[in-house]
């Protein structure tokens, strides 16, 4: 695909953010964005100190959130800096296909520093969105841990004469929906795992997992409630009022009603199960007939 210097006389993709950057300056990041960064970082060309994609999300009063990306096809050298804007704006059209509320936000680049071609990157995205942001992911590990920041650009200098580009950094804060909570925990899981690998658990082993730590947790609650009671721990009344809200949202019914209706559930499930089972077992045998 054709590369051209950065900025590119290109037209603007879309008008991201139409006014100034919202109030408290907030970048709300979801973990399906650093693992697609990480992703491409692995799988880049060979000799590429780093790559480079478009942030895509939503902005309201109060936060930019940051859902989504892709990573943008770039040439870097001492004296100039390639990027491909066939690709990014052929991406960035299939995404809107499949998720027309997402815009164009920023960019992000890994590495743990801002260096001179960044600010020609970010000159072209200014054309992409107002206001752009800069993503930065060390993907090198400085200090042992993988730093992320976001910065937005002010233009500094005297006018008339010679400008330069001022970056100022933003507050991140991590967000996730429940399914890629979902993931997140079963990534983690993998810090434990000699091999780092670990497996897909079933849904009663979840359920039984799930239990054991509600158990555990009530446990604690009980066993620091009864040191207050007896004196060993001084009251807090924040816990307390945490713990008054906990008990107060426990629907209040019977424990003969309860036992009906969880055994009610289970039977309807087993049902569900036996049935699902028997329609498998009878589309493979019915398989076995017409290959007869």
């Amino acid at each position: 695909p054709p590369a051209a210097p950065a900025p590119p006389p290109a037209a603007p993709l879309s008008a991201a953010l139409s006014g100034p950057f919202p109030g408290g300056r907030v970048v709300r990041l979801h973990p399906v964005v650093l693992a697609s960064i990480v992703d491409s970082f692995e799988r880049r060309n060979e000799g590429a100190a780093r790559v480079i994609g478009t942030l895509l999300g939503t902005v309201d009063k109060h936060s930019v959130e940051v859902t989504n990306c892709f990573s943008v096809p770039h040439n870097e050298s001492e004296d100039e800096v390639a990027v491909d804007m066939e690709f990014a704006k052929n991406m960035y059209e299939l995404h809107k296909k499949v998720s027309p509320s997402e815009i164009i936000l920023g960019w992000y680049a890994t590495g743990h520093d801002i260096t001179e071609h960044s600010v020609l990157i970010h000159e072209y995205y200014s054309r992409e969105a107002h206001n752009p942001i800069h993503l930065t992911v060390d993907t090198s590990l400085q200090n042992s841990r993988m730093s992320i920041k976001a910065y937005v650009s002010a233009p500094m200098g005297v006018p008339g004469k010679t400008m330069g580009v001022m970056f100022t950094p933003l507050t991140v804060k991590y967000v996730y929906y429940d399914t890629e909570r979902i993931g997140v925990d079963l990534i983690m899981k993998t810090c434990f795992s000699p091999n780092r690998v670990i497996g897909l658990s079933s849904d009663l082993q979840q359920v039984g997992s799930a239990s054991a730590r509600i158990q555990d947790t009530l446990t604690m609650v009980l066993q620091y409630a009864e040191d207050v009671l007896s004196g060993k721990v001084a009251a807090d009344n924040t816990v307390g009022r945490f713990l008054m809200d906990l008990i107060n949202q426990v629907p209040k019914i019977s424990p003969e009603d309860f036992e009906t209706m969880l055994n009610s559930n289970i039977n309807d499930l087993l049902m569900v199960t036996y049935l699902a089972n028997l329609t498998q077992s009878q589309i493979a045998l019915n398989e076995k007939l017409l290959s007869l």
